[in-house]
């Protein structure tokens, strides 16, 4: 899911003004795509218990590094939509699904035993 919405950001990001390239563009792409690349990261640490758990917590502290990127990414969102770069109904069902993002990452981080690769 966050895959498909950091390509879904990456088309529509192209249609932005010029002015914004190194601005709101660079800015949405960059939180979106960071998503899923630490998600990954989390992921792949799975088969050790350990070394998962310790992966979550280095983000627990304040607001989950992942969770702070997907919630960066909904700020950028606002910013499209209010410059009308994007529709409103657009935004809002791209912002929605965010919110499912950071509810699944909640969930991992609440419960990380169940993720883990069973031997």
């Amino acid at each position: 899911m966050a895959f498909d919405m950091a390509m879904q950001i990456f088309e529509l990001s192209k249609k932005f003004p010029v002015e914004e390239k190194y601005a709101l563009t660079d800015q949405i792409r960059r939180s979106s795509r960071s998503v899923c690349a630490n998600l990954a990261e989390a992921w792949r640490k799975r088969r050790y218990k350990a070394a998962f758990v310790a992966k979550l917590n280095d983000c627990v502290r304040g607001a989950c590094r992942r969770q702070a990127e997907a919630a960066e990414t909904q700020t950028w969102l606002k910013f499209a939509v209010k410059c009308n770069y994007l529709e409103v109904s657009l935004g809002r069902e791209i912002y929605a699904t965010y919110n499912r993002i950071l509810g699944g990452l909640v969930n991992m981080i609440n419960n990380p035993s169940f993720w883990l690769i069973r031997e």
